[in-house]
C-alpha cells in the first residue's frame, strides 16, 4: 500500500521535536505539508493555514493538529469535512464538549480521529499496566514538576483560557495513571495556584480516591529548577511499583525491571497507521475530564505574579 499523505498544522517546537522526526521514520505516512503563519520545512510544501491547505492540497489524506488546543476545533472541522483523518495534540481540545462533538463528526464523515496521549506511548507505560490489573492498589503518588522556561519559552498562549496552565504537562501524568490504574479513581479535593497576573495555575495539588478507597495524590509544578521530576509511585498488595522517567523506566520493589528509549511518538504515529487502516478512531477524554473536574472542584489560591 502506498503511504498516506500527511500534513502538519502548526508547527512549534512540538512539531518540530517529535512529529517530524516520528513521521519520516514510519514508512506508513509521506510529510508532503506543513500549515503554519510563522514557520516552515525545508523541502515541504507550506500553507499559511489549514483552509489554504485543504483548497490547495486535496490529495492530503490525515492531518495532524499541532497548534494551541483554542484553535484546534475549528481546524478539525474543517479537515473532518473534507474527508481527511485528522490526529490531535495532546489536550484533544479547549473543553470536553468540543472533542465530544468532534467524535460525533468523524463518525458521521467515516474518517478516523485520533486524540493523542503521547505519555501513555512510553516506554514502560504498558507493561505497568499490565503488572498492575490484578493487583490492589493502596496508594498512588504522582509528582509531575518541570520548568515552563524551558519548555513553553514565550508561549503566552498556554496561560490563557483552554491552554490549561500546568495541566499541560500534568496532563500527560492524568493520562498514564488512567490507563496503567485498574481502578477508575475520582477527585475528592484540589488546590490551584494561580499567579496574579496569569489565568492558568501554575501549581496544583488534587487528592483523589476510587472506589475501594486508594488514596491518590498528584502534585504539579511548573517552577521546577534543575533536573526535572516526572514520577509515578504505586502501592500495591504485593509491594511497590514506580514509573519514573516521565514512564520510561519501571522500577518494581527496588529493581528497575525496565529502562526504555523515548518512543512516545513513534507510538503514536504506529496507533494513528493502524487506526486509519482499520476504519477506527481512538477517542479517549478521560484525562481531559480530571482537568475539568480539578477546574470545577478544585480551590484557586492567588500566588505572586509570574515572569519569563
Amino acid at each position: 500500500m502506498s503511504p498516506t499523505s500527511i500534513a502538519i498544522v502548526g508547527f512549534g517546537k512540538i512539531a518540530r521535536d517529535q512529529h517530524v522526526p516520528a513521521l519520516r521514520d514510519n514508512a506508513a505516512f509521506s510529510l508532503d505539508a506543513v500549515a503554519s503563519r510563522n514557520a516552515s520545512l525545508e523541502g515541504v510544501a507550506h500553507f499559511r493555514d489549514i483552509q489554504t491547505l485543504l483548497d490547495e492540497r486535496p490529495d492530503i489524506q490525515a492531518v495532524s493538529l499541532c497548534a494551541p488546543p483554542q484553535v484546534r476545533y475549528r481546524q478539525a472541522c474543517a479537515a473532518i469535512a473534507a474527508g481527511k483523518h485528522v490526529m490531535l495534540e495532546k489536550p484533544p481540545g479547549a473543553t470536553l464538549s468540543e472533542v465530544e462533538d468532534l467524535r460525533a463528526q468523524a463518525e458521521r464523515a467515516g474518517v478516523t480521529l485520533f486524540a493523542t496521549w503521547h505519555s501513555r506511548y512510553a516506554a514502560a507505560v504498558a507493561q505497568a499496566r499490565d503488572r498492575l490489573r490484578e493487583r490492589h492498589v493502596t496508594a498512588v503518588d504522582v509528582q509531575w514538576k518541570e520548568d515552563v522556561r524551558r519548555w513553553h519559552p514565550g508561549q503566552e498562549w498556554i496561560w490563557e483560557a483552554g491552554g490549561l496552565g500546568v495541566f499541560d504537562p500534568g496532563i500527560n501524568a492524568l493520562s498514564i495513571i488512567t490507563a496503567i490504574l485498574p481502578e477508575a479513581f475520582f477527585l475528592t479535593q484540589g488546590e490551584l495556584e494561580v499567579p496574579a497576573n496569569r489565568q492558568g495555575p501554575i501549581a496544583a495539588t488534587l487528592a483523589f480516591s476510587d472506589r475501594r478507597g486508594a488514596a491518590i495524590r498528584a502534585e504539579f509544578d511548573w517552577r521546577q529548577t534543575g533536573p526535572q521530576t516526572w514520577d509515578i509511585h504505586v502501592e500495591t498488595d504485593a509491594g511497590p511499583l514506580a514509573l519514573t522517567q516521565g514512564g520510561s523506566c519501571l522500577r518494581i520493589g527496588d529493581e528497575i525491571v525496565l529502562e526504555g528509549d523515548d518512543v512516545e511518538y513513534p507510538g503514536l504515529y504506529a496507533r494513528f497507521a493502524e487506526l486509519i487502516a482499520r476504519g477506527e478512531s481512538d477517542v479517549d477524554v478521560a484525562p481531559l475530564r480530571h482537568v475539568a473536574d480539578a477546574f470545577l472542584l478544585g480551590k484557586r489560591v492567588e500566588v505572586e505574579a509570574f515572569h519569563e
